[in-house]
């Protein structure tokens, strides 16, 4: 998840303080990635920084004063470009774990055992998710989801490399 551009649309939606998007952060975002409130500051300061939002006066309260920040034209350029740009499809589980299984069948390990343990946990992760979601509102149940299906592909390259160990073995120690 891009942490600048998804607070940039978060202020698209309307302006705010610091608070208000950590928030609206914790609301939507906070369970699949948390954000500190310095995360929060020093990325309103770049975005500053590039024009891409303003502050919009400020206001005293009991600490330091608040300022409140509006996106700019450019900064709405900025996240309507990401909107409709779509997602490559994250493929790092199955490359780095490709890579490991690599490295276990050149080092005559068990490459075997390598994929069992990734199975494993794997499924603890589904168990985890699917427990959450009956929790969950709406958003937290898609989320879920979307993790489940994730895993569920990676189950079936593990199982995939599974069953063709022994002919990857060959082709890796000749």
């Amino acid at each position: 998840m891009d942490t600048r551009t998804t607070l940039l649309g978060l202020l698209d939606a309307g302006s705010g303080y610091g608070y208000d998007l950590k928030n609206s952060w914790d609301r939507w975002f906070g369970d699949t990635k948390p954000l500190a409130y310095g995360q929060i500051y020093s990325t309103l300061a770049r975005l500053l920084r590039d024009g891409l939002i303003e502050a919009r006066g400020s206001s005293a309260g009991a600490g330091p004063d608040r300022k409140q920040y509006a996106i700019t034209p450019a900064g709405h350029d900025v996240v309507t470009k990401w909107i409709f740009t779509p997602e490559v499809p994250a493929d790092s589980i199955k490359a780095e774990l490709f890579a490991k299984t690599v490295i276990a069948l050149l080092l005559h390990d068990d490459a075997e055992r390598l994929l069992d343990l990734q199975r494993a946990e794997h499924l603890a992760r589904m168990r985890e998710l699917t427990r959450a979601k009956k929790q969950a509102d709406l958003a937290g149940v898609l989320l879920a989801d979307h993790s489940l299906f994730h895993i569920e592909a990676d189950l079936r390259w593990i199982d995939l490399t599974a069953s063709r160990l022994g002919e990857l073995r060959e082709q890796v120690v000749a």
